[in-house]
């Protein structure tokens, strides 16, 4: 009896935690949806739409708004973008991702006595790549000029409100900012004061960037009266800030503060249109984009949860928990070993990754009883056809096994758990119209605090950091000039019988993939709606290694949403876990689920942060 009742509590909880109200509404929309990280990004994708545009066009007038917002990006920082083509009916990957400029050589950091290079500053800058990947976007599946999507953005840098999240983080930052003269002058805007950050509503201006911005509208306009089309005239525009005046000045300022990057370096630099990674999930194809982001992991870990039997596991049990965290950490040691440029050699062995057999031997590993803290990559090597052994496995042997009791917890309070080195920047951006075009966007970098590179109001990127110097460590993704850093954006898209099934991406670094294989589970597995899944309880491992700062690793700790169980909480510490909590764990989510039978959009738009979703 006493059994019977313990399992009817734990299933009514399981509801429970399920079935409770969302805080947000769900976005319903026939014609267009439009979401972002600000509220002040989504109205802008939205005056995009209504003005004529298609979900490109939004999408592009998004990111030049949130960048413009320094919603924990900026117009220095780096965009990747999956989008699905109605006439094509395919998925296509954009890599707009900056790359390690002239001189930056592992010798030259460890030189420097650095053991990754730097967090912040002019050294952590690789080459803006959001100008290019939006302008290329625009051009190729647009259907408006750029000065019409650039219009908001104008606007907003002549002045706008600042909001309480960004104006906090200035503040936060003051100190690191002072270290460079563009930033202080552009983001301390009360110098002296006792807070020298602007206000919380506060018009915050950026006469630099505005400038910067027209001189792009300026390129497209004089293209066009020269007779080019729409398409030239924007890569009239692209031409400017990569290879024109733009481009001087960028430089200018960022070597005049210490930095490496080169006229040369922005102009041999380029946009890659690429065929995204998939993987097949019960019937639902799932894309991603590949190795020199984080995506793929996603995609092994989807590979081993189809091994499990998800009937026997309840949503956020204790055995679910604890396969999910057991699966995540088996990926995420194959991501910090095996994932980099996949233009530079060695090439990633991505074939063996994804292959459902090597799946099918990383899931007898799993310890059932315990957690593994020193999980270690796999071998993909016979999975991949022609590839012969692994030539790396030495570097797997010599690996250390880390001390669970020597590793630096979380900060202990469920209100301040957030670690900013594993949840550094990004936004998200979902856009999708009527007429079947729909778009996934992770643009990030250039964060507050940015070094804004001379005259031109461009915050640069710091993605340097998630590069290694030692290829022990990763021998695919250790810096050398012109490589693009493995980084953390990730954006998702899923399709069913052909069509467009559900839209999504995340922001919060290292967690990204782990947050966005919880939504696609909770709501292919476990029946949530859009809405649901986004603010639904998730779990966070920590025990891989940051792509930022130091690169640390929590073997064991996990972020648990507080209205765990009790029961569940004592199951996964006696299984080894460090258990930390949060009121909310899904992270800021955006996404989008297509409703064919009923010809509607349904739009999730997190409540974790200041994400906004408009829809018509």
């Amino acid at each position: 009896m006493h059994s019977k009742l313990l399992l009817t509590l734990i299933l009514l909880s399981s509801l429970e935690l399920i079935s409770q109200p969302t805080q947000k509404p769900i976005l319903h929309a026939k014609e267009w949806m439009a979401i972002t990280g600000k509220p002040l990004g989504a109205t802008a994708g939205a005056k995009i739409f209504n003005d004529g545009g298609n979900a490109i066009d939004a999408a592009c007038g998004m990111l030049a708004a949130t960048c413009t917002m320094w919603d924990v990006l900026s117009w220095g920082g780096e965009t990747q973008a999956l989008i699905y083509n109605p006439k094509t009916k395919e998925v296509i990957g954009i890599n707009a991702l900056g790359v390690a400029p002239t001189g930056a050589t592992a010798n030259f950091f460890k030189e420097k006595d650095m053991k990754y290079p730097p967090q912040f500053g002019p050294l952590a800058a690789v080459t803006p790549g959001t100008p290019g990947g939006l302008m290329t976007m625009l051009a190729e599946y647009g259907t408006m000029s750029l000065a019409e999507v650039l219009a908001p953005a104008i606007d907003m840098a002549d002045g706008y409100p600042m909001e309480a999240q960004t104006a906090d983080r200035i503040e936060t930052h003051k100190e690191k900012i002072k270290d460079w003269p563009y930033s202080k002058e552009i983001y301390l805007t009360n110098l002296g004061q006792d807070r020298e950050a602007p206000n919380e509503g506060e018009i915050f201006v950026q006469q630099d960037l505005k400038q910067t911005l027209l001189k792009l509208v300026e390129a497209e306009k004089q293209a066009l009266q020269n007779g080019k089309s729409r398409k030239e005239a924007i890569y009239a525009a692209y031409d400017r800030f990569y290879k024109g005046d733009i481009a001087d000045e960028l430089v200018r300022g960022t070597q005049e503060q210490g930095g490496l990057i080169t006229k040369e370096d922005l102009a041999n630099w380029e946009v890659y249109i690429e065929k995204p990674d998939k993987v097949n999930y019960k019937g639902v194809d799932v894309y991603k984009l590949t190795s020199w982001v984080q995506g793929p992991v996603m995609l092994q870990a989807l590979n081993m949860m189809e091994q499990l039997d998800m009937e026997c596991m309840q949503y956020n049990s204790a055995k679910y928990t604890h396969g999910l965290y057991q699966v995540m950490n088996m990926a995420f040691a194959d991501r910090d070993f095996y994932y980099g440029d996949p233009y530079y050699e060695p090439k990633e062995p991505m074939e063996g990754l994804l292959s459902k057999d090597y799946a099918k031997s990383r899931v007898k590993e799993i310890n059932w009883e315990q957690n593994d803290p020193n999980t270690l990559p796999g071998d993909p090597y016979p999975f991949q056809k022609g590839s012969g052994a692994n030539p790396y496995k030495e570097y797997i042997k010599k690996m250390d096994t880390v001390s669970v009791s020597s590793v630096a917890p979380l900060r202990s309070s469920s209100d301040e758990f957030i670690d900013d080195n594993f949840y550094l920047g990004t936004t998200s951006i979902q856009a999708a119209d009527k007429d079947g075009w729909v778009v996934s966007i992770t643009p990030s970098g250039g964060w507050v605090p940015a070094v804004i590179a001379g005259n031109t109001g461009v915050g640069l990127s710091q993605r340097m950091q998630s590069f290694v110097l030692d290829e022990e460590e990763n021998p695919f993704n250790v810096v050398e000039p012109g490589k693009r850093p493995r980084a953390t954006l990730t954006p998702s898209m899923a399709l069913k019988d052909g069509k467009p099934y559900i839209s999504f991406a995340i922001q919060g670094g290292d967690s990204q993939d782990q947050n966005s294989l919880q939504f696609f589970l909770n709501m292919v597995e476990y029946g949530m709606n859009v809405q649901e899944a986004v603010e639904a309880a998730n779990i966070n491992s920590f025990q891989m290694k940051g792509s930022f700062g130091k690169h640390e690793t929590r073997p064991g700790v996990m972020l648990l949403r507080d209205d765990t169980p009790i029961w569940t909480r004592r199951e996964l510490k006696k299984m080894g876990y460090t258990l930390q909590f949060s009121d909310r764990t899904s992270g800021p989510m955006n996404a989008i689920y297509f409703d064919w039978e009923q010809g509607s959009m349904w739009g999730g738009s997190s409540n974790f942060g200041e994400d906004y979703g408009i829809g018509w």
